[in-house]
């Protein structure tokens, strides 16, 4: 795939970029590591003013970045300020924070005591450059979730981003070295799918970190796991949207429609399979249909528009595939299912409601990347736990219930890396994010994602003499 600027509003290429060269990915992997061995050793309080530094920077450019990503991938302009804004609150927890969560942890003597250590100390080190492998759906979200705890940790970052985002992975490379961290503490890697296994592989290279498809968190969890490093995934999703008769059906369908099509519905962690029980499965249904039929579908750049283009020609025709197999074989569009007749031009496809699904569909076991949601009628909560589970994924999940019994058991029987109740899920730096199953492993943010990337390390100090 060319790297290269291509707006999804138009289809038009606006720039294209050359890939790096042997030499230059070299002479970024030499920056990287010496870098290292400068910020490993840097105090809290100077990585803290350095990360401070680099949120003020992208607060004040907050509108030039956002216009950037809605350009290369085609989300609302909104929802891009709105991003930049994320990226600035969490810099800033993690500059408050990450001293706190690092401090070094003192056993208790008499739990240790037997082992022969007068004391004992874990301390938290960081491992060194890590390779971060990102997609192109948050640009800039995606890449400071990572950067953010791991320059706090004290490693330094090697960006592998999605090829259609160049000029966001640029910007990024210089927000740091605007703030002020040395040269080559964050490097961005303008290069294919195909350099990421011999930079991987790199003795340099610590450690890798991937948010992005299967097929891609495979390959990379293989070759890491052949260099014995240290990887997180957070891979696909096909999120369950529980609603029972206790439930708020106003605020569930209001709630749902955003979270099916934020950010034009390319989210992993988008709400897509919308399960709801006999009971009330007319009333929300009609709810959450007319509210998905009533969006505004159009330029990214108006602030009026709920949905932009997909970001990419062959994105959009995935999920054609998806909803014209499963009409085929029998379901329903109650509303959209389409590309709109008056956006010729671009990727746009319009929200769409898909009932009547069956396990023979494809949509049924594969993630929809796109605004489509699926409509499930379940006779009581154990056929609604069973058909949440029924999926290969198991990123993150909904339930709407206002029953302590019943958010007990979803609680104990939900397979997902998080269930939110009455709510639509969100990442949040004070709250670890990640999966299960084939949503990948290990978990970002809070003090569980800033200790991903550091080696644990035991002090043991016997008596003196």
């Amino acid at each position: 795939m060319a790297i290269a600027t291509v707006n999804p509003a138009t289809g038009e290429t606006l720039k294209t970029f050359d890939a790096l060269n042997a030499g230059e990915i070299e002479d970024r992997l030499v920056r990287a590591e010496q870098a290292f061995q400068i910020h490993r050793t840097t105090s809290f309080a100077r990585r803290t003013e350095l990360l401070l530094k680099a949120a003020d920077l992208l607060e004040a450019d907050q509108d030039g970045i956002a216009r950037t990503m809605t350009t290369e991938m085609g989300k609302p302009l909104v929802q891009a300020r709105a991003e930049a804004a994320k990226c600035v609150k969490t810099m800033r927890w993690y500059a408050r924070n990450a001293e706190g969560l690092l401090a070094d942890e003192h056993p208790d003597p008499a739990d240790v005591g037997d082992s022969g250590a007068m004391r004992a100390v874990v301390r938290y080190r960081p491992l060194g450059p890590v390779l971060a492998v990102m997609p192109w759906n948050f640009p800039l979200w995606q890449v400071v979730r990572f950067a953010a705890p791991a320059l706090m940790a004290g490693n330094t970052g090697l960006l592998k981003h999605a090829s259609n985002v160049p000029q966001t992975a640029l910007y990024l490379e210089e927000l740091f070295r605007r703030a002020g961290y040395p040269e080559g503490c964050f490097e961005t890697l303008l290069v294919g799918s195909g350099a990421v296994e011999e930079i991987l592989r790199d003795p340099r290279v610590a450690a890798a970190t991937l948010t992005g498809s299967e097929p891609a968190g495979r390959s990379v969890a293989s070759i890491a796991g052949d260099e014995v490093k240290k990887t997180v995934l957070e891979l696909g999703g096909s999120d369950p949207f529980v609603v029972l008769p206790s439930a708020d059906l106003d605020k569930a369908a209001k709630v749902a429609v955003t979270a099916r099509v934020q950010n034009n519905g390319q989210s992993c962690i988008a709400a897509k399979r919308f399960i709801v029980h006999n009971d009330v499965y007319d009333a929300f249904s009609e709810r959450f249909t007319e509210r998905m039929a009533a969006l505004t579908v159009g330029d990214p750049m108006d602030e009026n528009t709920d949905v932009g283009p997909l970001s990419s020609e062959q994105g959009r025709s995935d999920l054609e595939e998806l909803v014209d197999d499963a009409v085929h074989q029998g379901a329903t569009a109650l509303c959209g299912g389409r590309r709109p007749p008056e956006h010729r031009a671009g990727w746009f496809y319009e929200p769409t409601v898909l009932a009547g699904i069956t396990p023979t569909m494809r949509i049924h076991h594969e993630e929809a990347f796109g605004p489509v949601a699926t409509l499930y009628r379940v006779a009581d909560l154990d056929e609604a736990i069973e058909l949440a589970n029924d999926t290969p994924f198991g990123l993150s999940s909904n339930a709407w219930t206002r029953d302590p019994d019943e958010q007990a058991r979803l609680a104990r029987d939900i397979q997902a890396g998080g269930l939110y109740f009455n709510g639509m899920t969100a990442s949040h730096p004070g709250l670890p994010f990640g999966g299960a199953k084939r949503s990948g492993y290990g978990r970002e943010l809070s003090g569980h994602g800033i200790k991903e990337f550091c080696n644990m390390t035991t002090l043991w100090y016997g008596p003196e003499e």
